[in-house]
């Protein structure tokens, strides 16, 4: 048991330093070519701080373990936001430009809802489910780029305030591919020793997928908040974090279900209906609605929406390991 627990934190700080080295190469090179701040949170953090669950999702699909595949992809956007998005709202609470979450926000719920409506007609996700998914994604990254097209002024402005020394561009290419290359090896001893965890302790493997894996891969997205926040970026943090969950259901679940398509996982019932129904897809939308919808009508972050969230992740954590 002490070997796959070594395994499974070494997998982890191979992810953690990984995504640190991918972000930091993907943003020196994204600045290189000035683009705002929001674009790079929206799109290049997040693709970079969403590598570890694609390559976690991919790794267990190839495995056909759809307990790890399904719970990261579901855990990961619960505790990017009752807890990464959480601690930084409950910390520093901060105005927002709700023009700017408009369209992350509103293709979230689209993909949100066609994924739930999946999961609660047949329950099945098969391969043009995953394929349309990943459609999502790429329509979302062209509407996203044609949206900063729009506004060119203030995008030029806000790469010019955010603009940091560059670093030389060899360096930031190598940190790009060594990140890349560690996130992989990662996620393999991730996936594989969390698995031997999950049999050891009892625990199914969907469990795994929405706790200790989802926390793990979400690591990334904490450390880019705090540094955000502490730099005083709220934009980038925010724009990452939303901009990471719609990559969580777009590109991480529509990778893991066109390599190996799979039906909601079942090992826990909830008064004979699954766990999932009843208590995860609920819990992802419940959450995204508590961040985001406040934000958009009010233009500001609350310290009582950090509160809220992390009580909902303590309990939802509590519900997976003691129901």
């Amino acid at each position: 048991m002490l070997v796959p627990v070594l395994l499974f934190l070494l997998g982890l700080a191979l992810l953690i330093k990984g995504g640190d080295w991918f972000v930091d190469g993907a943003t020196g090179l994204a600045h290189r070519f000035h683009l705002p701040e929001l674009l790079i949170g929206a799109t290049v953090v997040s693709i970079g701080t969403t590598l570890p669950e694609v390559m976690v999702s991919a790794q267990a699909a190839m495995a056909h373990n759809s307990g790890i595949s399904y719970g990261n992809a579901i855990g990961s956007i619960i505790c990017n936001t009752s807890l990464i998005a959480a601690l930084t709202v409950a910390i520093r609470p901060s105005a927002v430009e709700s023009r700017t979450l408009r369209l992350p926000v509103a293709a979230f719920f689209l993909a949100a809802v066609f994924y739930a409506g999946i999961a609660y007609t047949t329950g099945y996700f098969s391969r043009w489910h995953g394929l349309a998914l990943l459609a999502g994604f790429v329509l979302y990254m062209v509407l996203t780029v044609w949206q900063m097209k729009k506004h060119p002024e203030a995008a030029a402005q806000e790469a010019e305030e955010t603009e940091e020394k560059p670093r030389e561009l060899w360096l930031e290419l190598v940190l790009l591919v060594v990140g890349a290359a560690a996130i992989a090896v990662g996620a393999n001893l991730l996936v594989n020793n969390g698995t031997l965890i999950a049999a050891a302790l009892g625990v199914p493997d969907s469990v795994i997928g929405l706790t200790m894996v989802a926390l793990g891969t979400s690591l990334p997205e904490l450390v880019t908040a705090i540094t955000s926040l502490v730099k005083g970026h709220s934009s980038l943090s925010l724009g990452n974090i939303i901009g990471a969950n719609l990559f969580n259901l777009v590109l991480v679940s529509g990778t893991a279900i066109t390599i190996s398509p799979f039906s909601i996982p079942s090992e826990k019932m909830l008064a004979g209906i699954n766990s999932s129904l009843l208590v995860d897809i609920p819990v992802m939308l419940a959450v995204m609605l508590i961040l985001c919808m406040p934000s958009l009508l009010r233009g500001k972050l609350s310290r009582w929406q950090g509160i809220l969230l992390l009580c909902v992740y303590v309990a939802f954590t509590a519900f997976q390991f003691f129901s």
